[in-house]
This record gives C-alpha cells, structure tokens and sequence, in this order.
C-alpha cells in the first residue's frame, strides 16, 4: 500500500530527507514537502559572504533548485506554511490550504535568530540573519548607507557580519556581554580575535550588556542603548545565536530539550512519536563526550541527520532495521575574521570542569608550516585534557592563514576517545611547505603529556 511522507521544511534536513526517500522509496510512495519561504537547499552559513560582496548572487548559494527538485519527483510546495501538527489524526494544517494527511512525518524547521525582549527589539532597521530572504533584507538595508551599524554579539555570525559590513566601508559597532568575542573558545584566544578586530577598524565594546533600541519616531532604529551608554546607530543586526523553531513541535506535544531542540534517538526519530522524525538545526543531539543533549545548529550536522532520518524511514516502511545512526557531536566549528582563522572542537576549560572531568589545560605557539620556509605565520593552539585518563577533551586554534582546519585532527581524536599519547605517535603528512616536522595538534598533545607528567 503506498505511502505518503510529509516533510516541513525544505533546507538542508529537510530536502535530504526527501531526496533520500524519493531515490528509494518505490515510485507509488508520495514525498511531500512544505516550505514556506522561498527557496530550498541553500547554504545560510554563505550569507555573510554574500553581504560582504565575496559571493555574487543569493542564487550561488542555492545547491538544489526548486525545479530541480520537481523534477526528481519530489512534491514540493513553495509557500506552504504549516501552522499545525497532530499526531492523533496524522495531518498537518497549511496556512490557506486544506489539512493534509501523513502516514510519516518529519520535520525540519530549522533555527530561528535569537530576538531578546527588549525595548524596541521590533523597530524597524533592526536585522536578523537565518535564511536568504533575510540576507536580502539586510543587503537592500545596507543599499541606504546607514551611518552607523551595530552588530550586537560577537559569535561566529556577529563576527562575519561584522567584517562584512567593515568590508563595504561602513563604520561598524559590536557590542557583545561577554569580556572577549566568540565567548566558545578560551579567554586567551578571545583577546587575539579582539585586536584584529580593533585592527581593522571595528569599534568592540566587550563586557557590555544591551538594555534595548531607541526608535525614532517613524519606528526605526537610532540607536542601540547599554547599561552606560547610547550608541548611535541606523542599522543593527543581531548576532545572538539562534534557538530551535519548535513552536509547531511545542503545540503538538512533542519533547523538547535544550534550546527548544525536538528530542529524537539516534536514528531521528521523535521520542514517543513513532511516526514522526526530526533533523537539523530544530533538534537536539548528544554531546559525545558528555552525554547531554545540545543544541548544535549546523549545516554539516543537518545533512547528516538528514541521511539518517532518511534511512530509518525507509526501514520503517520495509520492515527492516535502520543501516545507520547519528553517533552525536563533539562540537566542532570554525570561521575566520579577516585573515585570522579561528577553530575548536570539544569542551572548553570551564565546560570541561563543569561535566566533571579534572582538566589540564595547555597553550603552544607554533607557526603553520616550518619556522625557515618563506613567510611563516603564527597560531596559538589550546588543548585540553583531563588528568586521570590523559584524554583528550578539546582543542582551540587562533592564527593565520592554514591554521583553523589543523582541527579537524582533534575532532578525530575525540570521536575516537584517544589520549594525548595516542596523538602524540599519530601517523600525519609532513613537508616543510605544509607544517613542522611535527604538527601543531601533536605539538600542543606533547605539551600537554609534559603537563600530565
């Protein structure tokens, strides 16, 4: 008997869900999805770059068309915005359509920008940054010149808007409530991201905590008020993270978790919710190394989780068990301001301690490839490990060009379990154009056994 499975959302999750499903499922199945914007597979981490000018078009940003998609066999319905889930009856309201029914449901609504409820946080000129309809909004907002833009936080985005905005010349403001930008990585590495920041002309105002937005009286924004000052601004973005979009999970009964993330196993589907699954940045997942559940919105998580849903779906409906699972994240991320890259992965110091374990800390400064070759730049690496097992539990690096992706060596250790010994004796790639003869990660692990003893 055919099927119908029902997807709301049509991003990264959500379109490799169905893409997934309609390669497999057999041709009398029905994949319907529900988008309720106006494209779907897009890259939002590119936005920023877009802003900047760095990336031409939103459309460079798009990996699948809308018609693409069509033309796969996936029933994709632009516009369609659901407003209501339940699981008793199995359907979905539309807004300005009739209900529709499901046999499996998933859903894939992603994030939404943080929005603080603050004095004037509705005025207009005030600018969040999760989908390309958005990006737009800012770009045509930045088309008037404002004056002054003020970018409030100073997380990956807030920095990447922040350079954005510096690099098509506007005078540029960021206040964030923490002592040092990206608030993720250790204190240290914080004031490095500060000074290049102040280097290339940003006003930081760290440690200051924003009280609301003073609005003119057409509504627009003037002005971004602290607890010690007014800053004058015309345009603002706001950089605070973003949190689950959940409310339609939240109505029909489903569990929620940090963040406002939909509680899945490790196969996506929905806790107690049989016949519902969930992926992407709406979810929540485990910490691998702790084993709470986060909320850790990216893109390469989503598309994953997407593959996953995908296969215990199709098991689902053959009577099979699922191939594959989502193992959980370790929390790796990177981004860059300007030339300086930034990475890290795993607990910090603080997190470290407060999961229980006893860490040691430890900080090297090398360069990215060996010391005598032409033109060598510096990257401070910070690692973390604990003390009675001597493993590792997490890894930051600050420095130049080629330096932030040495990380992805760490993210591997962890997800593995090794110890600092253990990545000491790694097997790694060395030339001189490319590293020392010994790479930074293993020059930080070395550090961190003499620390041990």
């Amino acid at each position: 008997m055919s099927q119908r499975v029902v997807v709301i959302g049509g991003d990264a999750a959500g379109m490799t869900v169905a893409s997934a499903l309609r390669r497999t499922l057999p041709q009398d199945h029905e994949v319907v999805v529900l988008e309720r914007g106006s494209w779907t597979s897009y890259s939002a981490c590119g936005i920023p770059y877009w802003i900047s000018g760095e990336v031409g078009s939103p459309e460079a940003l798009v990996a699948r068309s809308v018609q693409a998609h069509l033309d796969n066999g996936i029933d994709v319905r632009m516009g369609a915005e659901a407003t209501a889930i339940d699981p008793v009856a199995r359907t979905v309201s539309i807004r300005d359509a009739d209900d529709l029914a499901y046999d499996r449901l998933v859903i894939a609504t992603g994030a939404e920008p943080v929005r603080p409820d603050l004095p004037g946080i509705d005025g207009s000129g005030i600018y969040g940054v999760q989908t390309l309809d958005d990006g737009q909004a800012l770009i045509d907002g930045l088309a008037k010149r404002p004056d002054k833009v003020v970018v409030v936080g100073s997380g990956y985005v807030g920095l990447e808007i922040a350079e954005a905005c510096v690099a098509r010349g506007f005078d540029t403001t960021v206040v964030d409530r923490s002592p040092t930008p990206l608030s993720i990585i250790e204190p240290q590495l914080g004031e490095q991201v500060a000074a290049a920041m102040r280097k290339h002309g940003i006003r930081l105002l760290a440690d200051t905590a924003v009280t609301g937005f003073g609005l003119d009286d057409d509504g627009h924004v003037g002005a971004v008020d602290t607890e010690d000052e007014s800053i004058e601004a015309d345009l603002v973005v706001l950089g605070l993270g973003v949190t689950a979009r959940s409310t339609l999970a939240a109505a029909a009964g489903l569990p929620l978790g940090a963040k406002g993330g939909i509680v899945v196993d490790e196969h996506q589907r929905v806790t107690g919710f049989d016949d519902i699954w969930a992926a992407g940045d709406c979810v929540v997942t485990q910490d691998r190394l702790t084993g709470d559940l986060i909320h850790v919105p990216l893109g390469t998580h989503a598309n994953k989780q997407g593959l996953v849903a995908a296969d215990s779906i199709l098991a689902d409906v053959t009577g099979q068990q699922p191939r594959i699972d989502f193992p959980g994240v370790v929390r790796t991320a990177i981004t860059k301001f300007c030339a300086l890259e930034v990475s890290r992965t795993g607990l910090g110091a603080r997190q470290a301690r407060d999961a229980g374990f006893d860490p040691v800390t430890v900080s090297i400064e090398t360069t990215n490839f060996a010391g005598y070759m032409p033109d060598p730049e510096t990257m401070t690496v910070v690692m973390i490990a604990d003390r009675s097992t001597r493993r590792l539990l997490g890894a930051q690096i600050v420095g130049g060009e080629d330096s932030a992706l040495r990380i992805d060596v760490a993210a591997t250790a962890l997800a593995v379990g090794m110890s600092v010994d253990d990545i000491v004796m790694l097997d790694l790639a060395y030339a001189p154009p490319f590293s020392s003869v010994w790479s930074p990660i293993q020059v930080a692990a070395r550090a961190a056994v003499k620390a041990l003893g």
